[in-house]
Formats: structure tokens, C-alpha cells, sequence
């Protein structure tokens, strides 16, 4: 039991690391959560500062969810008497909950959908690909990264029960999946509404 929370502590420290915030702060002397939409993510960077550093805060909350299951990984691999499944599913699940949640800045942070996809793709990268795929498709025809984002996170338990190859550690992940769809799906009520009262922001591909 110790090793799984550890794993959880870990995971959540490492997801509370907030680029946007920190690349606001350094690039554009203000804290991107007073700006736009008051997000902390790569989408209000983008608006509110610029696309150099919406595309390194991508990377950077990419690589956090990388990293965080890559601890699981490798901690799973020497420890005794623990299931390195849930290690590996566990700290996919408290590196978002640290990212919406950030113990450094306020409890206030973003919405985990980078840092998903960073997850998705070590934890099993053909399902990573798919839900990349289909969430750039549904942000092309709609315009809306937050369409896009959640109709990913939908697809993401729906596939974890016909692909039950290329993880990195084998073992069941609907469950995993279900609740990483809930928690981006709740970062994203505010979204989901203003998209059903048609007023949801879009971007423009013409700047």
C-alpha cells in the first residue's frame, strides 16, 4: 500500500508543475490564469501569449505525463509485492488530478488534456495515436479544442476495451479509462456549457 501511495504523491507533484503559468510569468510577465479564458492551458497560452509558448507548454505538459508514468514504470519494476498496472494507472490519474489541482500555485490550474495525451501515449501509444487523430479532426471541422478534447476522452474507455495490446505494462485499463474521461469531462463543464448555448470560443486557422 505504501508503494501505491507513493507512486500517487510522486505523480501528483509532478503533474502540479505548471508550465503555462510558470512560461507566462517568464515570457509575458503576468500569470496566464488572469488572462482570457482564466485557464491554465495550452489553449489560453496560445490567445493570450503567443504560439512559441502555447507550443512549449504543449510539449512541456506532454512530456509531465510521460514522466510521471515512467516513474510508475520503473518503480513497479524493482518494487515487491505490487501490481505495476495500477502503479502505471495510478499515476496517470494523480499527474491530472496535480495539473487541474496544482498544490504550487493556488490549487488552480488547467485541464489536463496535454498531459492526458502524454499519458495516453506512453501508456499505450496506439491508443495515444487514435485519440490524437480523432480529437485534431473533430477541432478541425468544429473549431473548438474543448470539442475535440472531450469527445477524446470519451473514446478513450471505449477503446481500452477492444485493444488489449501494446501497453506498457498488460493489464485491464477500463476502469482507468472511465475515470480519466470523467475527470477531463468535469475540468471541461464550463466548456460544455457554453458550447450548448452556442458560445463556445473558437479558434481561427486564418492567423
Amino acid at each position: 500500500m505504501a508503494i501505491y501511495i507513493l507512486v500517487s504523491i510522486i505523480a501528483y507533484a509532478i503533474g502540479s508543475v505548471n508550465f503555462s503559468i510558470i512560461f507566462s510569468k517568464k515570457f509575458a510577465g503576468f500569470d496566464v490564469r488572469e488572462k482570457g479564458s482564466g485557464n491554465a492551458g495550452t489553449t489560453n497560452m496560445l490567445r493570450s501569449v503567443g504560439k512559441g509558448a502555447a507550443a512549449l507548454t504543449l510539449l512541456c505538459d506532454i512530456l509531465k505525463g510521460i514522466i510521471a508514468v515512467l516513474v510508475a514504470f520503473w518503480i513497479g519494476k524493482i518494487a515487491n509485492n505490487v501490481k505495476p498496472e495500477i502503479l502505471v494507472q495510478l499515476a496517470g490519474f494523480f499527474a491530472i488530478i496535480g495539473h487541474t489541482f496544482p498544490v504550487y500555485f493556488g490549487f488552480k490550474g488547467g485541464k489536463g488534456v496535454a498531459t492526458s495525451l502524454g499519458i495516453l501515449l506512453l501508456a499505450n501509444w496506439q491508443i495515444g495515436l487514435i485519440c490524437l487523430v480523432f480529437a485534431l479532426v473533430v477541432m478541425a471541422f468544429t473549431r473548438m479544442v474543448s470539442l475535440g478534447s472531450i469527445m477524446a476522452a470519451l473514446l478513450f474507455p471505449v477503446l481500452t476495451i477492444f485493444i488489449t495490446e501494446h501497453y506498457i505494462v498488460p493489464g485491464n485499463y477500463i476502469v482507468f479509462g472511465v475515470a480519466l474521461a470523467i475527470l477531463v469531462i468535469f475540468n471541461h463543464r464550463s466548456n460544455l456549457k457554453r458550447i450548448y448555448q452556442g458560445q463556445e470560443n473558437k479558434l481561427s486557422f486564418k492567423k
